[in-house]
């Protein structure tokens, strides 16, 4: 008859999509603002789901969690973002346990940004948990591993090279506009939006190009005030955009709208015009295309580009993946004696209560029963049987969580 008092079994896993098989327009559709995550978040405590983390930026949306099966996070993203299960399916992944450990670990130490050493995903990740735990869904597991992570992004970041030289999507840009555009210290140049992007693009605009004619406007008008106080630029108000657009010879569009602001509907040009679109989703409608003279890049153009820095960066992967082993090592060790301990411990208790029925039986059936000796010799015995088993879920090579299901159920136990 079967038993239905054993247990489900959690797994970890990494479940999303990135730029390395989804494009702009995909990830724009996968990608979760503020109040999504929020609510994603609410969905999966009503769910049961006891621990993960959520990170959307314009490179990827990931979720980091316990489920039983990955579908259930997979949901997760669907139901807040405008993103299908069917278009998950073609270009997203899913990485179990160890797997999703190791991506988590890549993601975090900027092996796996789409510009190699980009570190800026690690304070996403921090923001993250902190939000998470906020909500009480960050467990033990989760901070060990995300401060494991934190300790390993810091590390190569001392110790190695991978992140030295200038190079981002904003100064990728930058340089874009430098080769691209003749004359650039006289042409008009209007920044939208001042999020983290587009500071660093207006930081790295003033800085290269020697520019007195640069305009920033953003919805939100004293972060744009802010920004422009530090530089000496001007700003405008969000109501005239249609008017500074008419004007600018380049245009850098790095908005967090979900919907494009600026189509061919609202640009009545007189000149060329180039403009950079370095949001996700997209907020450059590409009919600007349809107009003569206008050139759209999109960020995924720019993050190709690649150069002498990249190629130096390289150079120092051995290196980061090496701090990265060392550390993921302290991590499993913690993990594995984290996850078998409480099934160990119910594995004593079992054969105790086991020990102590026998006992009782055998003291009533043999005469002159040596109680105190049996009672050495049967916890010798379960000593050994338990350290037996702690030495196979120690091993390397053992499954750990599969073993752990195998136990429990022959047993009949269930760990606390």
């Amino acid at each position: 008859m079967e038993n239905n008092n054993v247990p489900k079994h959690l797994y970890f896993y990494s479940v999303g999509l990135s730029y390395k098989k989804a494009d702009a327009e995909v990830r724009g559709q996968f990608s979760l603002d503020a109040v999504a995550k929020t609510r994603l978040l609410e969905q999966a405590k009503n769910d049961g789901i006891e621990s993960l983390i959520v990170t959307s930026t314009c490179n990827r949306t990931e979720i980091y969690g316990f489920a039983e099966h990955p579908f259930q996070l997979i949901k997760l993203i669907c139901d807040n973002s405008n993103g299908s299960v069917d278009a998950f399916q073609k270009v997203g992944f899913v990485y179990k346990n160890q797997e999703a450990i190791n991506h988590l670990f890549r993601v975090g130490t900027g092996l796996d940004s789409q510009i190699l050493g980009d570190f800026e995903i690690i304070s996403q990740i921090k923001t993250s948990f902190i939000h998470s735990k906020s909500m009480n869904l960050a467990n033990a597991f989760m901070e060990r591993l995300v401060n494991a992570v934190i300790q390993a992004s810091k590390r190569i970041k001392t110790e190695t090279e991978i992140s030295s030289g200038a190079t981002s999507v904003s100064f990728a840009s930058v340089q874009y506009i430098l080769k691209n555009v003749e004359d650039i210290s006289n042409k008009n140049i209007l920044l939208f939006g001042t999020g983290k992007i587009g500071r660093n693009t207006c930081e790295n605009l003033v800085k290269h190009t020697k520019n007195e004619h640069i305009t920033l406007i953003n919805r939100t008008k004293d972060k744009a005030e802010k920004l422009a106080g530090k530089l000496n630029l001007i700003v405008k108000d969000y109501s005239e955009l249609h008017l500074e657009l008419q004007k600018a010879d380049v245009v850098v569009v790095a908005t967090g709208a979900q919907n494009p602001t600026v189509d061919k509907a609202i640009l009545n040009l007189k000149k060329p015009l180039l403009i950079l679109d370095l949001s996700i989703p997209k907020n450059v409608h590409e009919n600007v295309e349809e107009l003569e003279g206008v050139t759209l890049i999109h960020m995924d153009y720019l993050s190709q580009l690649t150069d002498e820095t990249l190629e130096n960066r390289k150079l120092h992967i051995p290196a980061a993946e090496a701090i990265i082993e060392e550390i993921k090592e302290e991590f499993v060790v913690w993990m594995k004696g984290r996850k078998f301990a409480p099934t160990i411990n119910a594995l004593k208790d079992k054969l105790n209560a086991i020990k102590v029925s026998e006992l009782d039986f055998q003291s009533k059936k043999i005469a002159d029963f040596n109680e105190a000796q049996a009672e050495i010799i049967s916890n010798r015995i379960i000593q050994k049987i338990t350290t037996h088993f702690a030495n196979h879920l120690k091993d390397d090579d053992t499954m750990v969580d599969e073993s752990i299901e195998w136990i429990e159920k022959v047993f009949k136990i269930k760990a606390s």
